[in-house]
């Protein structure tokens, strides 16, 4: 397969895309298929030499998320979340298997469970990501949470994968009070186009 419509992804974020696609063909359970992405993610993190500024930009008003890439079979999405000072999603789930690392800042993640009377419930204390650290979220073991730029005086950025077009899956929010609210979160890209293709070479078609 052949994609022109967009720029060539950048040397990292390309060879990282290669290795989710071997991932994902071996149809690997998904705790081990996290186990390994979670490994190719941090290596991707581990340098904050390769996302064009363009997709690291904030809003003043809310965070931003921006799809860098979607597989072409639907099988998993990359996304940047852009965090201004004190930015934070709402309670959320994602119905699919996810990876976040932390790019540039840091960030809080707040896990919640929906209780006996339909309350959310906080599991533990906040987790602290740094730069460079990466956390994995599974609906098989609960994938509720909250995110906040763990910064009150600057940006924060992250890359989070996803194990579907994460912009095109219904979900949910889930507010203090009340029931649960379904939401199709959508893209800040102009046309939720992502940003990158990649030329896929024989080495990387699927089976």
């Amino acid at each position: 397969m052949s994609e022109t419509t967009n720029p060539e992804a950048p040397a990292r974020l390309r060879a990282f895309i290669g290795r989710l696609d071997t991932l994902v063909d071996q149809r690997l359970p998904e705790g081990a298929l996290l186990d390994q992405a979670r490994d190719a993610l941090a290596d991707l993190v581990a340098q904050d030499d390769w996302l064009p500024a363009a997709y690291a930009e904030p809003d003043p008003v809310r965070y931003r998320q921006f799809l860098l890439y979607a597989d072409p079979d639907g099988r998993y999405s990359i996304v940047s979340f852009v965090w201004g000072p004190g930015q934070e999603t709402p309670v959320h789930d994602h119905t699919v298997w996810g990876l976040v690392g932390v790019l540039r800042g840091a960030e809080y993640s707040q896990r919640f469970v929906v209780g006996s009377r339909d309350e959310l419930v906080a599991i533990g204390p906040k987790q602290r990501l740094e730069t460079g650290e990466v956390e994995t979220l599974s609906p098989q073991a609960g994938d509720i949470h909250r995110v906040t730029n763990a910064h009150l005086d600057r940006t924060s950025v992250s890359i989070h994968v996803y194990g579907a077009d994460i912009g095109q899956v219904r979900r949910w929010v889930y507010p203090a009070e009340g029931p649960r609210k379904p939401f199709i979160s959508g893209y800040s890209n102009a046309g939720a186009t992502p940003a990158f293709a990649v030329s896929r070479t024989p080495a990387l078609e699927h089976a």
